[in-house]
């Protein structure tokens, strides 16, 4: 299994020559340059095709050359569809993206039982873009987030030149970050995590089931679930137009208190996860931007 990296493939004068694009003309513009980079990227590029092989095996398994070279081309044109997208928010404005909320009544609900709420996010569709369309809750909003040297892409508070919306919690810091996650959730805060790659050691997940392999997956927010009986919610975005995002909640999932310490009594809480993200990814199977090799056998 190969480790990811949060890299762009793309070059700064590439990204910059993009955000040219949109504030010259817009998504039309951007969109259109993008068919053409993709196709060489798709056809010509060795590293495109390793990253994608991996989840395109699992999730079509039975495909050809010429059917791989299409799922390819689409995985491709979608991320890059997913990263105009973003910058667009922040070049132009949020009101470039329509999103639609699937579940707000159940978060909102969920939120109400004053023990803070876990967003289990993956990197499928446009996170950011679900992040971004929180505010009806009006309770602050803490993410967990690790940004390697050397990232280039831009979130689209960072093309907007304004302050990051979010508190953020570096897993780096002091136990990964948990005396402060568990401060947030006593407040009855937001705690917004990514559950679908490990941060740092695999001692810090278990193995699950997902596309027909073995995976690892982080455990500690199941485990801060059961320490403060805040609920789980696997919440993702996916693309449903040019101009459009639907956000659907996927699962609420309850860790019961005095779970223990012992990694492997998480399994059942991070398999339901897993299960969330395998539905999503056969609704959408070129929404799924995991280009890595995750799995173990």
């Amino acid at each position: 299994m190969s480790s990811w990296t949060s890299r762009s493939i793309g070059r700064d004068w590439q990204h910059r020559f993009f955000y040219l694009a949109i504030k010259l003309g817009g998504r039309r513009l951007a969109y259109l340059c993008l068919y053409v980079v993709v196709a060489w990227y798709a056809l010509f590029s060795s590293v495109v095709k390793e990253r994608a092989s991996h989840y395109l095996a699992r999730r079509f398994p039975a495909s050809g050359p010429w059917q791989r070279l299409r799922q390819r081309y689409l995985l491709i044109l979608t991320f890059g569809q997913v990263l105009i997208d973003r910058a667009m928010v922040g070049i132009l404005g949020a009101d470039r993206i329509k999103v639609k909320l699937h579940g707000k009544d159940d978060l909102l609900s969920l939120l109400g039982e004053g023990k803070g709420m876990i967003l289990v996010n993956a990197h499928v569709g446009c996170w950011q873009v679900a992040m971004s369309s929180l505010s009806f809750m009006e309770t602050p909003v803490n993410l967990l987030m690790q940004r390697e040297e050397g990232d280039i892409d831009r979130h689209y508070f960072e093309h907007a030149g304004i302050e990051c919306p979010y508190h953020i919690i570096d897993p780096r810091g002091f136990l990964g970050g948990a005396l402060e996650m568990m401060e947030v959730l006593k407040r009855g805060e937001v705690l917004s995590v990514m559950g679908d790659r490990m941060l740092g050691d695999d001692q810090n997940g278990v193995m699950v089931e997902f596309l027909g392999g073995r995976v690892i997956m982080p455990f500690s927010a199941y485990k801060l679930a059961s320490a403060t009986g805040a609920p789980i919610v696997a919440l993702f975005s996916y693309k449903t137009g040019v101009d459009s995002y639907d956000l659907k909640l996927y699962r609420t999932i309850r860790v019961p208190s005095g779970t223990g310490r012992d990694q492997q009594a998480f399994v059942p809480y991070v398999q339901e996860f897993a299960q969330s993200l395998e539905e999503f990814s056969r609704e959408h199977p070129f929404q799924f931007f995991n280009f890595f090799n995750m799995w173990y056998e």
